[in-house]
């Protein structure tokens, strides 16, 4: 059991019976009355996002989590399989349950949360950047690096993402895999 302020992100808590993550999180000390803790909790399982506001020294139940590195290893079906790069034990993940799925590619390297008492995988996130090769887009033409203008660009995991115009078929991008944009061209 924790204290709702010691509610940090990252935090996983269980509550009616689901294991929600701690998103977001404010102490608020009204004008009157006492100190509260307004949260957002993303539940691990269906991805919902709550606004839940505790008293400061209400009780949670906390759960125990581990986060270690899997190497993504290949696509069966809807479930994607991962080796933990410790024990070699492979372990299939739900496509769902993977953020930043549709710019994973064979032997990315993902963080996997699992919870220590009984092991179950709650979810997996790819991280933040990752670098990918572009497949198709329109050739760019010189000159074009002085606006805002951007065109599409298929990767090599076949995603779609928006790309300045200067960019060209066959280079290496930068992408963040939380929205899809375009950070910055890479040297190979």
């Amino acid at each position: 059991m924790i204290n709702s302020q010691e509610i940090k992100i990252g935090t996983c808590i269980r509550l009616d019976n689901q294991i929600f993550t701690c998103i977001d999180f404010q102490h608020v000390k009204p004008g009157k009355g006492n100190t509260v803790m307004r949260t957002k909790l993303k539940n691990v399982t269906t991805g919902r996002v709550l606004d839940r506001t505790f008293q400061v020294g209400f009780k949670l139940e906390d759960v125990r989590i581990e986060r270690r590195p899997y190497q993504f290893l290949y696509k069966d079906g809807e479930e994607y399989i991962f080796m933990n790069q410790e024990t070699f034990e492979q372990a299939p993940i739900a496509k769902d349950a993977i953020t930043g799925v549709e710019f994973m590619k064979e032997n990315d390297v993902v963080e996997v949360v699992t919870d220590t008492t009984d092991g179950t995988v709650l979810f997996a996130e790819m991280p933040v950047k990752t670098v990918l090769r572009i497949t198709h887009s329109e050739p760019g033409i010189k000159g074009d690096t002085a606006t805002n203008a951007t065109k599409p660009a298929t990767l090599e995991t076949g995603v779609v993402v928006r790309v300045p115009l200067f960019i060209n078929e066959g280079e290496l991008i930068q992408v963040d895999t939380r929205d899809g944009s375009y950070l910055q061209r890479v040297k190979e």
